[in-house]
């Protein structure tokens, strides 16, 4: 099953948009205008077991992004991640290499990262609260922990939606039906030869903070933009701010992989 999307635009450069872990492709309704409208061709996704896309069977989530890139006659793209979304986009990156031609990650998860005590606590305590059934409690947690302080009603209530949709799809799904791990390493990731921007919240959980200064350095050809209003979930957090940084990196990455260093103004 091909992953459920939206495309728009006519544009030279096809923008991959991939959702973070508490969202869908819902939570990019204002990058995905903004960029069709600045002249790119975009498509978002909904990974498996996320939005309108079923667990219907074992899957790895970087491979199913070029299954999708190949149903649409994509032959490179420029991948656009949130949080998980980024660290799928870093483990597209290695396994298909000539598919991409640069990435924006936006707080991004980082392939062979060990987490820290706390965030292990973190997930232990989401692990409690869906074995006891309480799934309300589990959405609270995480619009709690992952969205940052200028995240308003309207953005903590998406979230809560998209987040709840996710546990729903994800319980129901059979259990031999899980993600196979993309078999990623951390080292791999200096191979990556294209245009990156490196995007990290001063709000953000201190994991994620560690993580964007790691692929910073660790990434070859890697801008680095610290937003001192950010926490986890810049897109939801400032969605205009966001889609105009956006668009100034990606602007010039196309065949020749340059791109434009953002000129909003971090940290």
């Amino acid at each position: 099953m091909m992953l459920s999307h939206d495309l728009a635009g006519q544009g030279h450069l096809t923008i991959v948009l991939l959702h973070s872990g508490v969202c869908d492709r819902r939570m990019w309704d204002t990058q995905f205008a903004a960029l069709t409208a600045a002249g790119y061709r975009v498509v978002r996704c909904d990974l498996r077991g996320f939005g309108e896309t079923p667990v219907d069977r074992p899957h790895t989530h970087c491979d199913d992004v070029v299954e999708l890139l190949d149903a649409l006659g994509v032959e490179r793209a420029a991948l656009v991640g949130s949080s998980f979304g980024g660290e799928v986009a870093l483990e597209t990156a290695v396994r298909h290499p000539g598919r991409v031609s640069a990435l924006a990650l936006l707080c991004a998860g980082m392939p062979g990262f060990a987490a820290s005590d706390e965030l292990r606590a973190w997930g232990r305590r989401e692990d409690e609260l869906l074995e006891a059934g309480d799934i309300d409690g589990a959405v609270a947690l995480n619009v709690d922990t992952w969205l940052g302080p200028d995240a308003d009603d309207e953005a903590r209530a998406r979230v809560r939606v998209m987040q709840r949709r996710a546990f729903d799809v994800q319980l129901a799904a059979p259990a031999e039906f899980r993600p196979v791990d993309a078999g990623v390493a951390s080292a791999d990731l200096a191979g990556i030869d294209v245009p990156c921007l490196v995007v990290s919240g001063a709000h953000d959980v201190p994991d994620f903070r560690e993580m964007a200064t790691r692929l910073a350095g660790l990434l070859p050809d890697a801008q680095y933009l610290d937003l001192e209003w950010a926490g986890h979930l810049p897109a939801l957090e400032r969605p205009d701010e966001t889609a105009k940084l956006l668009a100034e990196f990606l602007t010039g990455v196309g065949g020749d992989g340059a791109a434009t260093a953002p000129s909003v103004s971090g940290r």
